[in-house]
């Protein structure tokens, strides 16, 4: 699913981002989680901290599995998705892999309020 974008994101040309982005990740700790982590460089699902940290390294110069990403979480039983931030790109890019499922857009507070509200209702 190409997308047009401004830069080289997620390609090899940002390999060097990626190893300056590696002291920073160094600072913090992420712990091993209680919910997976799915990467979109690989589509898959970790609770381990230091395969997440790999994978942050990862997704900065790799290529985007958005739809093997997507396909893995519904498969694994997500059937509604939130966007959060400006714009409804991504929700877009989801309904056109399965339009079976919800995608919820939260861009402002009032945006954010009604996701809460539509998600207590489920």
């Amino acid at each position: 699913m190409p997308l047009a974008v401004s830069g080289p994101f997620h390609s090899t040309l940002m390999k060097p981002a990626s190893e300056a982005f590696v002291p920073v990740l160094q600072e913090v700790t992420i712990q091993d989680g209680a919910i997976p982590v799915v990467a979109n460089s690989n589509a898959e699902a970790t609770t381990s901290g230091d395969t997440v940290v790999k994978n942050l390294i990862e997704q900065i110069y790799s290529p985007v599995l958005w739809e093997d990403t997507v396909r893995y979480l519904i498969d694994q039983g997500v059937d509604t998705f939130v966007e959060i931030g400006a714009g409804k790109v991504l929700a877009g890019l989801i309904k056109k892999i399965d339009r079976g499922v919800t995608v919820l857009s939260a861009g402002d507070v009032a945006s954010v309020e009604t996701v809460i509200e539509t998600l207590k209702g489920e």
